[in-house]
Formats: structure tokens, C-alpha cells, sequence
């Protein structure tokens, strides 16, 4: 066996064991919350009468796992699948992009471009406005989100599992998937621009455009793939291996970002390996930026904004 296909093996392992690990683990939690809370119930006033306040100890512990976990009630679940504008205003799912008063770069208030961005995980909505003021500086676009709301660092990689499985509600993959199907059909071309969970998130959505493209407007495969290369899409660090064909991809992978290299498109050319698919045509650019912190490697305005290029110029390869 030479060295890539060892690389390949090693990576495809830790792939699946921190994907059954987190899937385990977010069972076990549920399954003891949901024992307390059957427990604290089942007893009622019984528990007060033996010791006073253990049940209110024992909600109190559900609630705290819960609160990691994801299971508690999140302040920022209410935005999830939102649509951001500015000034950190939310607008239903549904609400037509040109509705919604996106943010703008200082120095052009009407720019001709609007792109859609998707957030990664641990990610409030106050976080993703950062984002999108930043993305609207260095592109010179109209932003709007589509939020990926955060429910606790162990909820959102329990969800990364669902999403990379296709399994389970997704707001924010719902939102989106409407909203370029929306776009569309309305003769409109759409930019995207997603990072981290965003890119497994609209990589999910993209496959679901498909489908729906395909059976409920009776077109055929190559078809629907024509239709949907008029969306253009950018992934920062994404957690995605594979993307359906059809959209104008450039994805953009930090080596020393653990996301991209363990989750996505991997520290080496697709056309190396056999797992990754960035979609037919799509232009990969992968540069080199460590940190003795990993996690600092995948910052989006820290380290992948400073590599991104104009869409025109990464789609001919000159990342430079």
C-alpha cells in the first residue's frame, strides 16, 4: 500500500470514528435527560416529601447537560433557518431576497450583487452579522444570511452527523434549498458563499434542489444540472466531501484546518481521492496556514477571507 492510500485509509477511519463517537455520545445525554425528567415527573410532590428541592437539583442538572448538549431551549434556536439582514434583522424563510435590506459595503449602498451566506457551528446571529459585514467589505456585495442557529458545541456536531448522513430537519438547509429554488425559477442567478457546517449545509441543500427540480418540475437530470449552473458557490473550510453537479464551485481548504482535511474535500487534490467530490468543474484551492491552535486555522474572517480571490478570477485558477 503506498503512502496516499495509507493517508486515505487513516483519515477515512478517524472520519468514522469521531462520527459514531459524537452520535453515541448525543444518544447517551438524551437518553439520561429524558430519565430524570421522567423520574422527576413520575415522583412529583413525592420528591419534595423525601428531600426538599431535589427535584428542583435534579431538573437543574437535566437543564446544565442539556444547555451543552443542545437539548435546553437555546436563545439563538429562534433564528435558526432565519434569513439575516441588516442590522441584525431576521425575516421568515419564504421572504423574497429583494425584500430583505441586506448589508452593504460602506462605500457602494447599492452594489449589483447579492450573495447568500450560511455560517458554520457556534455561530450566534449576532456572530454571523459580523460575518456578513465583512464579507459585504471584501466583496464589495449585498449580503444576506441564511442563519445556522447554535444550540451548544455538542448539539451542532451531533447535528454535522445528521447533515452528513442526510438524516433529520435542518432549518437553515431547508431555508436555503427553497430559497435558490425560489431564485431560480424566477430566472435570477444566486451567489452563495458558506463555511464550516455551512458548506455540509448547502452541499445538503443543493442535492435537495436537485431532487425537487427533478420531480416536481419533471426534469431530467441534465437538465436540472443546467438550470443549477447558474449558481455560483464558494465554500470556506467546509465540513462537505461531496457536491452535486451543476453550480460553478470554487472551495477553498486550509491544510492546517482540521475541519476540511478530516470532514471535507482533505488536505490533497480530490482527483487523489476517491471520497471527495467538489462537484463537476469545481476549482479547489488549497494553501498552507498553521497555527499551534488547529481550531485557530479555521477562522473564517482570520484566515479564509484573506485567501479568497474574485469569483471570475478563482474559476480560471489564479488564486495569486
Amino acid at each position: 500500500m503506498n503512502p496516499i492510500e495509507r493517508g486515505r485509509n487513516l483519515l477515512n477511519q478517524v472520519r468514522t470514528g469521531v462520527e459514531k463517537t459524537v452520535e453515541k455520545t448525543q444518544q447517551a445525554v438524551n437518553t439520561v435527560v429524558d430519565k430524570v425528567q421522567d423520574v422527576a415527573v413520575a415522583t412529583g410532590n413525592k420528591v419534595h416529601q423525601i428531600v426538599d428541592g431535589f427535584e428542583d437539583k435534579a431538573v437543574q442538572g437535566a437543564k446544565a447537560v442539556q444547555g451543552f448538549f443542545g437539548g435546553g431551549s437555546q436563545p439563538d434556536r429562534v433564528h435558526d433557518g432565519q434569513l439575516l439582514g441588516a442590522n441584525g434583522q431576521t425575516f421568515p424563510p419564504g421572504t423574497p431576497l429583494s425584500d430583505i435590506p441586506g448589508v452593504t459595503p460602506k462605500n457602494n449602498p447599492n452594489p449589483s450583487e447579492t450573495i447568500l451566506y450560511v455560517n458554520g457551528i457556534n455561530t450566534t446571529k449576532e456572530g454571523q452579522s459580523g460575518s456578513l459585514e465583512q464579507i459585504a467589505e471584501t466583496t464589495g456585495a449585498r449580503v444576506v444570511g441564511v442563519h445556522n442557529a447554535t444550540e451548544g458545541m455538542g448539539a451542532d456536531l451531533a447535528q454535522c452527523v445528521k447533515d452528513k448522513l442526510d438524516k433529520g430537519r435542518n432549518p437553515a438547509v431547508d431555508t436555503m434549498a427553497d430559497t435558490l429554488y425560489r431564485e431560480l425559477k424566477a430566472g435570477r442567478t444566486v451567489h452563495v458563499m458558506a463555511h464550516s457546517q455551512g458548506g455540509l449545509i448547502t452541499s445538503r441543500a443543493l442535492s435537495h434542489l436537485q431532487n425537487r427540480l427533478r420531480l416536481e418540475d419533471g426534469m431530467s437530470k441534465a437538465q436540472a444540472e443546467e438550470l443549477m449552473s447558474k449558481l455560483k458557490v464558494e465554500t470556506f473550510g467546509a465540513a462537505a466531501t461531496t457536491y452535486p453537479n451543476g453550480p460553478q464551485y470554487v472551495h477553498y481548504v486550509n491544510r492546517g484546518d482540521p475541519v476540511p482535511d478530516l470532514f471535507g474535500l482533505g488536505p490533497i487534490p480530490d482527483k487523489w481521492n476517491p471520497i471527495a467530490n467538489g462537484g463537476k468543474g469545481s476549482k479547489v484551492h488549497q494553501f498552507n496556514e498553521f497555527y499551534a491552535n488547529p481550531i485557530a486555522a479555521h477562522g473564517f474572517e482570520s484566515v479564509y477571507l484573506k485567501h479568497r480571490v474574485p469569483f471570475d478570477q478563482a474559476r480560471a485558477g489564479n488564486f495569486d
